[in-house]
């Protein structure tokens, strides 16, 4: 079963519409697939095309999806457009339909909330808007709203030989049907197809997506005020750094001389025999690196397949379909890490488990989703999952992501670390932790390591907020990846100074502090989210449950990395200096 499920998923990476299109003759039909509906500034809230009154053809054929389209929320669905390869097309009737009071309150109501549609042909995606309102003044203060429904779509495409390389659509406004009134109408819906020679090739025919998101103007700004922001801050940390391990080395320098009376002044040294004690809640925190190993590797792999141009603009699907293959293969990864490092810390005194790190993040995952899912069960949302979907769902993570995860575990009880022998020993009873100055507390500590490293990414970070949370397209992934290999800079420099700073004041408790010193920096994220929101057109339950819900998944997931990456710095830092050092 497993063997049969791993070659299923296996087989998904291929099993999506690719960026390159498929060769026609002249006169070939080349099918148009209506997908779903929605209003424009709610990208979460989308619905299946045919749940407004448009014209349908008999019986609807749905067209078979990925699991990557399905978690993505594409329905699609067969049509009545017919769009020959090179054939033109003048006014042509789709159906001529008649509009009850019901469909007509449907359409007002999807105009007054900007609704677009959206079809994909021959895997290029366009788009559409159903109507247009106007408003009309009575008098000085009245205003009466006039809807009107776009009864033609005009199609643009153009070729290369044999192949479709772009497509556009059009709404004509001279052909406006007024659905003010509650009256039943008769609308007759036509189209035309208009077919052009182009010398672009089919290769680049996603390239249209890429750019048009990106305007010179907007692009020379905001590349600006990234490198300033960058600039400053890593000049910022540069410095303090500097400062900072000049001080290190003299502490060091006069240790190993045998300054007695500059050895008494040094705090961290007087902690030597509390700083390697077992931490706290050990497998969870065995666990939690665990996990932030396993999305830190999931993290750079999307990014090595974005670099190889396997993950584009509207490849449908693809982006979810490599995190579910991703996140799968890599439980290997976290069931190794945890196990590796309870083998570090505790040795082969007790029996290492791995089973936090299948739950630390699936199960906030699966919780906050079953939420969501029932929620667009609710509105009928294409967002909802089919029965199908979940079953699937449980059936990978149950048959492969556990099994990985244990296989993990094992090599990482029998191969991992070995366990860690302090330089020092270690006391029965820890030492008594001072009363510390305001520099030194964990909050004053966890704000400032979540501040720094997030003001260096702030600029770029709301570019991802638009990106997922709106129509702008983001394809700067080798500044995405600049800008993430900062964040992981800063997070373990300013982990290494505050834990530094912390062990300085006698306080050897680094352990967690230094996890949250790294992972706050997603706190920050997430209330800039929540700005982004207020200041942003959505509306409605759905679109913020899921906005809601969903950033605080991928700002969960961030906390595990950054938390890991400060933990790990902070770790190597703290063996180096004791050992750098000649305590008695």
């Amino acid at each position: 079963m497993a063997q049969f499920l791993l070659s299923v998923l296996l087989a998904l990476t291929f099993w999506i519409g690719s960026s390159s299109s498929t060769r026609y003759n002249a006169g070939d039909h080349v099918p148009l697939f209506v997908n779903k509906v929605g209003p424009l500034h709610n990208p979460s809230e989308t619905y299946q095309y045919y749940d407004l009154p448009f014209c349908r053809p008999e019986p609807v054929i749905e067209k078979q999806e990925t699991l990557g389209e399905v978690l993505n929320g594409d329905r699609l669905m067969s049509s009545l457009y017919k769009l020959k390869f090179a054939k033109d097309k003048t006014h042509v009737t789709l159906r001529r339909k008649r509009l009850k009071s019901s469909d007509i309150a449907m359409f007002r109501d999807a105009i007054a909330q900007d609704y677009y549609f959206q079809m994909y042909y021959d895997d290029l995606p366009l788009w559409g808007f159903v109507g247009k309102s106007e408003g009309d003044y009575l008098g000085q203060k009245e205003k009466l709203t006039k809807y009107y429904l776009f009864s033609h779509l005009k199609f643009n495409v153009l070729y290369n030989a044999d192949e479709v390389v772009e497509i556009n659509s059009f709404s004509d406004p001279s052909y406006l049907v007024d659905i003010s009134e509650d009256t039943e109408i008769d609308v007759q819906f036509t189209y035309s197809v208009t077919w052009n020679l182009t010398s672009k090739l089919s290769a680049t025919r996603m390239n249209k997506y890429s750019q048009a998101s990106l305007h010179p103007i907007s692009q020379k700004i905001h590349l600006f005020s990234f490198l300033n922001s960058i600039t400053v801050v890593v000049l910022l940390v540069g410095l303090l750094f500097l400062l900072f391990v000049r001080h290190l080395k003299n502490e060091l320098r006069s240790c190993s001389i045998g300054d007695e009376e500059e050895k008494k002044e040094v705090g961290w040294k007087l902690v030597h025999s509390d700083v390697f004690r077992s931490p706290r809640n050990i497998s969870l925190l065995c666990a939690f690196l665990g996990t932030g190993t396993q999305l830190l590797i999931l993290i750079i792999a999307l990014f090595a397949l974005a670099f190889t141009g396997f993950l584009y603009p509207y490849n449908r699907g693809m982006l979810l379909t490599s995190l579910v293959i991703i996140y799968t293969l890599t439980s290997i990864v976290a069931g190794y890490t945890s196990a590796s490092f309870h083998n570090h810390f505790e040795g082969t005194k007790q029996k290492r488990k791995v089973r936090l790190a299948g739950i630390l993040y699936p199960v906030p995952f699966f919780i906050v989703v079953s939420v969501l899912n029932t929620v667009a069960v609710t509105y009928g949302a294409t967002a909802a999952l089919p029965f199908g979907t979940i079953v699937i769902i449980i059936l990978i993570y149950t048959f492969l992501n556990i099994p990985f995860l244990t296989l993990g575990g094992f090599l990482g009880n029998r191969f991992g670390l070995l366990e860690f022998q302090p330089p020092t020993a270690i006391k029965r009873n820890p030492r008594e932790i001072p009363l510390q100055n305001w520099y030194r507390r964990k909050l004053y500590q966890v704000f400032l390591g979540g501040f720094v490293p997030f003001s260096a990414v702030v600029l770029e970070w709301h570019q991802l907020y638009a990106s997922l949370w709106g129509f702008k397209i983001y394809t700067s992934p080798g500044m995405m990846l600049f800008t993430f290999v900062v964040l992981i800079f800063l997070s373990a420099s300013v982990g290494i100074i505050l834990t530094y700073i912390q062990l300085s004041g006698e306080d050897h408790e680094w352990w967690w502090r230094s996890i949250l010193c790294g992972g706050f920096t997603a706190i920050f994220m997430y209330g800039y989210g929540v700005i982004f929101y207020l200041r942003s057109d959505m509306t409605g339950f759905l679109q913020l449950s899921f906005y809601l819900g969903y950033t605080a998944l991928l700002c969960y997931a961030l906390f595990l990395v950054l938390g890991t990456i400060s933990f790990l710095a902070s770790w190597m830092f703290i063996r180096h200096i004791y050992r750098s050092v000649k305590l008695e």
